[in-house]
């Protein structure tokens, strides 16, 4: 069984889904990791370099890449969910989840790291904006939903063990 964390940046898909591998004994996969580390820049730097829709892209030809994963948490970034090639691929080997989290909690969390967080659609587009396009694709391809706004991290994974029956 493989999980994908799916929502917008600051909603804790990477330090979830950290501990969720470490937990389940999973290995953990980030996909912003991996292209940090193929380009070895920053995502900012690559967005900044090839722009949104190139990003969007190698977003999916690096998620397209994943081959024979098995038992491992997958981190996508943000913007994935503009891919339905990447995501139909997520969807058939593993069980997606959407980390859903309020508006004012992202703006807490990533206000400080905007510039260097690497956000496919904020050059042209307002956080509200780009949240409210985000949030009916990442409904729209969840398994399963769980708000993560102002609950704490083992919080979140009882419930995230409750919804997969672990």
């Amino acid at each position: 069984m493989n999980i994908t964390f799916i929502g917008m940046p600051g909603a804790g898909k990477s330090t979830i889904g950290e501990k969720i591998a470490k937990d389940f004994g999973y290995k953990f996969i980030d996909i912003d990791k991996i292209i940090e580390d193929d380009k070895k820049i920053g995502l900012q730097s690559i967005l900044n370099q090839i722009g949104d829709k190139e990003f969007i892209k190698l977003e999916e030809q690096t998620v397209l890449n994943l081959s024979s994963v098995q038992n491992s948490i997958i981190s996508p970034g943000g913007s994935v969910i503009y891919s339905p090639k990447a995501m139909n691929y997520l969807k058939s080997i593993s069980t997606i989840i959407y980390l859903n989290i309020s508006l004012e909690e992202i703006e807490k969390r990533v206000s400080s790291s905007k510039e260097s967080r690497g956000i496919v659609g904020l050059k042209d587009k307002t956080l509200i904006e780009v949240y409210n396009k985000r949030t009916p694709l990442y409904k729209q391809y969840a398994d399963i939903q769980i708000d993560v706004t102002d609950k704490g991290l083992n919080t979140v994974i009882q419930e995230i063990r409750k919804k997969l029956g672990i």
